[in-house]
């Protein structure tokens, strides 16, 4: 069993797999790029951080076809973004840009915000957000400046996290991971 962690180039890949791997679960990273054939052991996909814009020219490249495979999926930060860029939702430039702690108010506490309390300190760092959703995905969580912190589509088991899971200011960050873990294992007995 195991989670990959596809990196854009942000500052926390290393750390994202640090975390799965303390949840004892096998953790690596690979390119964004890599062909879906390379990926069909994982059980899971996370799509990391980044410095880009899913709208700038210069943005990283991935493998589109990486978005069809059916497999568990969480998007942090700019992986957020992407996810709701490509399938199907709006993401532009926010009015404010959020850099340190603030409070998420968790709407609906299911997928990987079960368990979560109302209101949960998170770290963000972003200047873009989710304006609009993709079909099928609803709002799990807010903060002040950022309407769509959160947003998940249960169904397809696709999760976009606007803030920082990975990192110790997110307080109950590992309780994130553990929850997108746990999909995976869901994911694996529905296949059987």
């Amino acid at each position: 069993m195991s989670i990959v962690v596809l990196d854009f180039g942000g500052q926390y890949a290393h750390l994202i797999a640090n975390r799965i791997r303390r949840l004892h679960v096998y953790a690596e990273i690979r390119s964004p790029e890599t062909a879906v054939a390379d990926l069909q052991d994982a059980d899971g996909l996370i799509l990391s951080g980044g410095p880009a814009s899913v709208y700038d020219p210069e943005a990283p490249a991935y493998n589109p076809e990486i978005l069809a495979m059916g497999k568990p999926m969480l998007g942090l930060c700019y992986g957020h973004q992407l996810l709701c860029h490509r399938l199907g939702g709006q993401v532009e430039m926010g009015e404010t840009h959020e850099f340190g702690a603030a409070y998420l108010h968790v709407r609906k506490a299911e997928g990987v915000l079960a368990g979560l309390d109302e209101r949960e300190r998170v770290w963000m760092s972003h200047r873009d957000h989710v304006a609009a959703l993709p079909p099928g995905f609803v709002v799990l969580g807010a903060t002040e400046d950022c309407p769509v912190a959160a947003m998940g589509d249960a169904e397809r088991r696709i999760y976009g996290l606007q803030f920082h899971p990975e990192v110790t200011h997110t307080v109950r960050g590992m309780d994130i991971l553990d929850n997108f873990a746990a999909l995976r294992w869901s994911a694996t007995l529905r296949r059987r």
